[in-house]
């Protein structure tokens, strides 16, 4: 049997073939040619027992990110564990929105100080630091277990983050202010979960995924407030979104006083990002 087909019962053969290939490129640092030759199978006895248990946690449904320790995420490799979500295309749209609009705000103006709410493994937070020149960048997360990741992606990758323990929901406004706020928070609805591939369900953070039915814009709410009594006047709020609550989320940022919402698509033409500014 191929070493893709061990992975069909999950996955189309495609997407079983590009996990197959990623494992072999990053991990055994075999190139597409050297797979095309076999060379698969000229492999060590101890990379062939070390393959078989990769190729045994894939097959549990364990995404292939977890199991390689790493994703890619806007040209740079980060640490990812089950502590933290894996970073998706969306959230790099994202940063290159916020990265081009700061590109032209900030001309001839100060560094602007950059909070990342809910940073995760990082993969914003250490982007804008590496993509703002200059910008003063901090990040909070209420997991202790998820700033660990943070950290290290930071350090390693040459970032100037501050991280701190805080929770989304309990923020108040102390001696802080901020030229651009952005957060990727909670947004998927518990009655979603039936619609969600079980590799998600199963390995992926839940406190960082699932959101009450009755109350879904409960992040969006309580980071508004904090951020129209922390941002400066004309400072930028940002917000990766459920799709499904767009228009809801950008009257919620209107009724809260913000000015000039702007809803964004994603590349699949899918509302799932969201500018705003405090006036």
């Amino acid at each position: 049997m191929k070493l893709y087909q061990r992975l069909m019962p999950l996955y189309d053969a495609g997407e079983a073939r590009a996990i197959v290939r990623l494992v072999l490129e990053e991990h055994f640092h075999l190139s597409l040619a050297d797979i095309l030759c076999g060379k698969v199978n000229e492999l060590s006895r101890d990379d062939i027992n070390e393959l078989n248990e990769i190729m045994k946690r894939l097959e549990t449904g364990e995404p292939v990110q977890y199991v390689l320790g790493e994703a890619s995420f806007l040209g740079r490799t980060f640490e990812v564990n089950s502590a933290v979500l894996i970073p998706r295309p969306e959230t790099e749209e994202l940063c290159r929105w916020i990265i081009s609009d700061q590109a032209e705000k900030t001309q001839g103006s100060p560094a602007p100080r950059v909070l990342d709410i809910g940073t995760g493994s990082g993969c914003i937070a250490v982007s804008l630091a590496l993509g703002i020149p200059g910008s003063r960048v901090s990040a909070w997360d209420v997991s202790t277990a998820a700033l660990d990741v943070a950290r290290s992606n930071a350090s390693r990758l040459s970032a100037n983050v501050s991280f701190e323990c805080r929770d989304a929901l309990t923020l108040h406004a102390v001696d802080e202010t901020w030229n651009v706020i952005v957060s990727n928070p909670p947004y998927v609805t518990e009655s979603e979960k039936n619609g969600m591939a079980t590799n998600v369900l199963n390995y992926e953070p839940t406190t960082a995924l699932f959101v009450p039915d009755d109350n879904a814009l409960l992040f969006y709410r309580a980071i508004a407030r904090y951020a129209f009594s922390t941002l400066v006047h004309g400072g930028h709020l940002y917000f990766e979104i459920n799709s499904a609550f767009g228009r809801q989320t950008c009257d919620m940022l209107s009724s809260e006083g913000f000015s000039d919402v702007r809803l964004r698509k994603d590349e699949a033409g899918l509302p799932r990002m969201i500018s705003c500014l405090r006036p």
